[in-house]
């Protein structure tokens, strides 16, 4: 018999008519390496013009607004606890500016205070927070912790511990961190990983104006406790001192950052966007 007429070996009957548009699907995709990935992160040349309240001759910081991009939100799973607490300040801080919102939970406390942020100048909005605070922490309560913990080294520790365990809700995820204080190691820092404030607001001057700077007076006037906050605009993490004292505004270097590009406030992406 011709070997012309005998049937083709199956691997032939099972090849497509047009092998050149076959695509294995076990073919392996490798990740884009750490330099591709930098570029994607980049804002394009002709986006800034495309988005709004960015422009060309904007004084930032740039490396803020990569990682403001890059990064992902954080996603938090609220416990009853952390309503209940969240509710509370915002229904503080609603009481003490007169604005209003019917969201509940972080939502609504973030929709508070950026309220507050727009409505007032820098000095009123330390204050207005500040009083919220006062409304929130009974006075009795703050003065008998104060008079308990005067200034020392477990008091300084103690209220390291205790910020990492009671407001984790407020400021995100913290640990206690070791420190120095008069040439002593101590654990008298609090470090918050993310700042969630930080985050959920994406604004330097809200973050100076409606959280650093109150909860440094609020502190230091209830419990007799200097602390210090020094946050990192980049990475958005932040360190609470201690037993340190806060430098003033006008030499405080977190005052001299430049907002980020997409703020969610007033879109001032100057060394003064609380102005």
């Amino acid at each position: 018999m011709d070997s012309t007429f005998l049937p083709p070996p199956i691997g032939v009957l099972s090849t497509p008519r047009h092998p050149r548009r076959h695509v294995s699907t076990t073919t392996t995709i490798k990740p884009p390496s750490s330099r591709v990935s930098a570029v994607l992160s980049r804002v394009p040349g002709g986006l800034a013009e495309k988005i709004p309240g960015i422009g060309q001759g904007d004084a930032i910081d740039r490396r803020s607004t990569d990682v403001v991009l890059a990064a992902p939100k954080t996603v938090y799973m609220d416990s009853w606890f952390d309503l209940l607490a969240t509710n509370h300040l915002s229904h503080n801080v609603q009481a003490v500016t007169g604005i209003r919102t019917r969201k509940g939970g972080y939502e609504g406390l973030l929709e508070a205070v950026t309220g507050a942020y727009r409505s007032f100048g820098p000095e009123m909005q330390r204050s207005l927070v500040i009083s919220a605070l006062h409304r929130a922490f009974p006075k009795p309560i703050l003065d008998l912790i104060r008079w308990v913990l005067p200034q020392s080294k477990i008091a300084r520790e103690y209220y390291a511990a205790f910020t990492t365990i009671f407001f984790a809700w407020l400021v995100g995820p913290c640990e206690v961190r070791e420190g120095e204080h008069n040439g002593m190691k101590e654990k008298n820092v609090v470090h918050i990983k993310k700042c969630r404030f930080l985050e959920g607001t994406n604004c330097v001057g809200m973050c100076q104006n409606m959280c650093k700077v109150p909860s440094q007076t609020f502190i230091k006037e209830t419990l007799g406790m200097p602390v210090n906050m020094v946050p990192n605009f980049e990475d958005m993490s932040c360190e609470m001192i201690f037993g340190q004292e806060a430098p003033p505004v006008e030499d405080d270097p977190a005052f001299k950052q430049p907002c980020y590009k997409l703020c969610n406030s007033k879109k001032k992406h100057t060394l003064n966007c609380s102005g």
